[in-house]
């Protein structure tokens, strides 16, 4: 399992709670380089936003297609989840019903002033979603009316997510409490109020790590067409694992647009892609047994044992569900190129491409001379002296 967290609950909690890898508040492209770990949930708790991108929708999408079950809750997880739950996302906690309900709206909400990685993400300020729940506390408890509760909410919406600490808070609701308010709220505070994000960051995890421990089977979701934009994005912001250690999948990518073979190899890819698109728009489709029969060829011409595999794709930049797409483009490449004859009016026949590549790449002169020497051993090559002196 792997676990996205920050300011919301301490690592060393998280890693307590469940057994877990933990990152740090995700970014963008985080989602999508902690699937090399292939991981069977995700838990996002925390994320960046403002200075950063923040965590994509579509990497979450991508591991929902992957079968990876994904929990969010507390911060930026809880906001996720409410708008990808009817794509499979689990939402987890208090935020997240309020969010998904639209008791609250606004992304800032959540959002909080915390120190860095060094210093454990410590929280600086107050989210907004923690006076809420404080404010409704209390008036359940008695210690703050209705105008009171109402009269605190309203003081820390008018203050800047970076500037809103229970000190500033409590300077700037004073004049609107009575003293004996006041008197009540100090008394009370201490042991009365809770952190709302840190109680559903711990729901959070818990939940998806009750998911782990059941031994469900993974499903998995939707399929998914990104754009254009976002399959180069991803192509160049995520990692390729290698035994004992990960490089930049941006990078391999460099190292092969210097290659020798660089263009034969980008030729291929888009002769295969254009191929498979083609098959697509006359409405052909290939069945799941026939892509994975490719897929039983494709590893059979690797050579590569079964208990191999697994690193073998991750060191490719590849997974299952990625191998599986690039094996049902083969299957349609190769079922357009069956039905060639009848797809091109008036279009070459099997053996008149056969003869066209052979003649276009040697094999034919090479073809002959060995018809040649089957028929008539020993003599000499007639095509010998042409352009000779």
């Amino acid at each position: 399992m792997v676990v996205f967290l920050g300011p919301s609950l301490p690592a060393e909690e998280a890693r307590r709670l469940a057994p877990c890898t933990v990152l740090p508040p995700a970014r963008q492209g985080d989602v999508w380089r902690a699937l090399s770990l292939r991981p069977r949930a995700l838990a996002l708790v925390d994320g960046v936003f403002e200075a950063q991108p923040s965590v994509w929708h579509h990497e979450l999408l991508a591991a929902l297609e992957a079968g990876v079950a994904v929990f969010g809750g507390a911060s930026m997880g809880a906001l996720r989840a409410a708008e990808l739950g009817p794509h499979g996302m689990v939402g987890v906690g208090r935020i997240f019903a309020w969010y998904r309900d639209g008791e609250v709206v606004d992304d800032a909400e959540v959002a909080l002033l915390h120190a860095d990685a060094e210093h454990g993400w410590r929280p600086l300020t107050v989210p907004l979603v923690n006076v809420r729940h404080a404010a409704e506390t209390a008036r359940a408890a008695r210690v703050l009316g209705r105008d009171d509760a109402r009269a605190l909410v309203e003081a820390a919406e008018a203050l800047f997510y970076q500037e809103r600490t229970w000190p500033r808070l409590l300077e700037d609701v004073t004049p609107r409490w009575k003293p004996s308010t006041r008197a009540a709220w100090s008394a009370w505070f201490p042991s009365g109020a809770e952190d709302l994000k840190r109680k559903d960051a711990i729901a959070c995890l818990q939940a998806a790590a009750e998911w782990v421990a059941s031994g469900a089977p993974t499903q998995e979701g939707a399929r998914q067409s990104p754009s254009s934009l976002v399959r180069r994005r991803r192509l160049v912001d995520d990692v390729t694992r290698l035994p004992g250690r990960t490089v930049s999948s941006g990078r391999v990518l460099e190292s092969l647009r210097e290659a020798p073979d660089a263009v034969a190899l980008a030729e291929a890819g888009l002769r295969r892609a254009l191929l498979a698109g083609h098959a697509r728009t006359l409405g052909l489709r290939v069945s799941a047994a026939e892509v994975a029969e490719e897929e039983a060829s494709w590893w059979n011409e690797r050579r590569v044992a079964p208990g191999k595999r697994e690193a073998w794709l991750a060191a490719s930049g590849l997974d299952a569900l990625g191998l599986r797409r690039l094996c049902e483009e083969r299957a349609l490449e190769r079922l357009v190129l069956a039905h060639a004859p009848r797809l091109l009016p008036d279009g070459p026949s099997w053996d008149e491409a056969l003869a066209a590549e052979a003649r276009l790449s040697g094999r034919w002169a090479q073809a002959a001379r060995a018809v040649a020497d089957r028929e008539e051993p020993g003599l000499e090559d007639p095509t010998g002296d042409v352009g000779s002196d």
